[in-house]
């Protein structure tokens, strides 16, 4: 008799089953090497994808991380994320004295024992975020972000026994209708797309029997999703911005400047008032984003002097560099890197640690900016109507 968080699946042919796990729970861990001891399967499925893989198994993955590589690609919210989620697992798992992710890399090492194929079968996690940032709205994304940044400081310990009552369906269930009433983007992208290329990934698996690893919350979609056929491909990919998106974003710059032009031509103290507004609004935001963040004189000088700027240039952010002054003058060390999971867990070692005070100074000064150029805009506008029209 299967336990019951174990289901068992007859999908083209194959028998597939299912183990939902919490992923710092020691049972788990046991579970699995038990059940894949006993099946002897063919193929064993892991919720991981390589980058996520790479970061459980090897002990130094932050200390090659290039912080100014980062700023440039435009990855300083999803890192600081990616860091925050590892953290809060890894403070689940120390409550227990487990690794975080042991059942995945229980599956791994079972998996070779047995001769079995492994499937890494999660999409890869830094497609998952950019879809989400690219489907949620800009007040939406601060939403979450503010969300993500206040639960790393939820210290509550819960027992192994609600641990493990997280593998029932019901509570999944009424997990899942709590985040979508509170985040309904989020879960489209973070839960259900998953659950459909999970389900797909794991029924092209080689072999026929396969058991699949899986965190417990995804158990309930994948048991209705495999039953389908998923594109892959198309749950893979990054939408692309509409064309107007990107028309308007050079539109509305251009229609700043022309109103302040237009105000100049009718009345020039006017005009000045205009483009003072416009400085103090965006410098003075993007500033105080880089003083909550924690960083440099130099680096708050930097946001405020080139907020203006880059708020009429949708190619540019305040917030870059702000970052790249911050990286340059506060270069992170070695041990920022090494107590970089340790340091995020409080609040004193989020703001001390030169990694993520870099990540804040860019995320907190490009925010002030786009509050700038909104409360900037609008006063710029009714000094238009005012004074032109």
């Amino acid at each position: 008799m299967l336990a019951n968080n174990i289901y068992q699946l007859n999908v083209d042919g194959k028998e597939i089953l299912l183990i939902g796990t919490a992923h710092v729970s020691k049972q788990s861990a046991e579970q699995v090497k038990e059940m894949i001891e006993q099946e002897r399967p063919d193929s064993v499925c892991i919720e991981l994808d390589e980058g996520r893989y790479k970061s459980i198994t090897e002990q130094n993955k932050w200390e090659n991380t290039d912080i100014v590589q980062v700023i440039k690609e435009k990855r300083a919210i999803l890192l600081l994320v990616n860091l925050i989620l590892s953290t809060y697992q890894k403070r689940m798992a120390n409550q227990f004295d487990i690794q975080p992710g042991q059942e995945m890399i229980q599956g791994i090492e079972s998996a070779k024992k047995a001769g079995a194929n492994i499937v890494l079968v999660d999409r890869d996690i830094q497609t998952t975020f950019k879809r989400i940032w690219r489907g949620v709205s800009f007040w939406g994304k601060v939403k979450l972000f503010f969300s993500i940044i206040l639960s790393i400081f939820d210290d509550e310990e819960i027992t192994e026994e609600e641990l493990e009552k997280m593998k029932t369906e019901d509570m999944l269930t009424s997990a899942l209708n709590e985040l979508s009433s509170n985040f309904p983007d989020l879960k489209k992208y973070l839960v259900d797309e998953r659950d459909q290329h999970l389900a797909q990934k794991i029924k092209e698996a080689p072999g026929k029997k396969i058991i699949a690893v899986l965190g417990a919350a995804h158990i309930p979609g994948i048991k209705e999703e495999i039953f389908k056929e998923h594109d892959l491909k198309k749950l893979t990919e990054i939408p692309r911005k509409p064309k107007f998106s990107k028309l308007i974003g050079w539109m509305i710059p251009l229609a700043i400047i022309l109103m302040i032009l237009s105000t100049f031509s009718v009345d020039t103290s006017k005009g000045i008032d205009q483009i003072i507004s416009w400085i103090l609004w965006n410098g003075s935001l993007s500033a105080i984003g880089t003083i909550i963040a924690g960083g440099h004189i130099l680096s708050i000088l930097t946001a405020f002097l080139v907020a203006p700027i880059t708020s009429l240039n949708p190619l540019l952010a305040a917030g870059w560099f702000a970052g790249f002054t911050e990286s340059f003058i506060r270069k992170p060390r070695v041990k920022d890197f090494k107590n970089l999971t340790e340091d995020i867990s409080t609040i004193k070692g989020f703001w001390k640690n030169r990694v993520t005070k870099i990540l804040l100074v860019v995320i907190l000064a490009n925010l002030g900016s786009v509050i700038g150029t909104w409360i900037g805009g609008i006063n710029i506008i009714r000094s238009f109507i005012q004074n032109v029209l």
